[in-house]
């Protein structure tokens, strides 16, 4: 599942050199907290947080078919 975000993440920075990921695990459910580039997160994000709804959506879809739940966080 990581390496799915970071992909998607990857594909949607100016930056992905930049891109930081860090995991964890608690029950039945995954945090994940996301570092990029400054001039990156306003291009994640997009307009109205639609882009960073998408990703979040697709994050939890594919979270769900190994029965969890997953949160994305991005860090300043």
């Amino acid at each position: 599942m990581e390496e799915f975000l970071r992909y998607v993440v990857r594909e949607l920075v100016e930056y992905p050199d930049q891109v930081a990921l860090k995991s964890r695990h608690e029950g039945g459910r995954l945090f994940f907290q996301l570092s990029l580039a400054e001039s990156d997160v306003g291009r994640l994000i997009g307009k109205g947080g639609g882009t960073v709804q998408a990703v979040r959506t697709l994050l939890n879809m594919a979270a769900e078919k190994k029965g969890l739940r997953a949160s994305l966080d991005i860090l300043d």
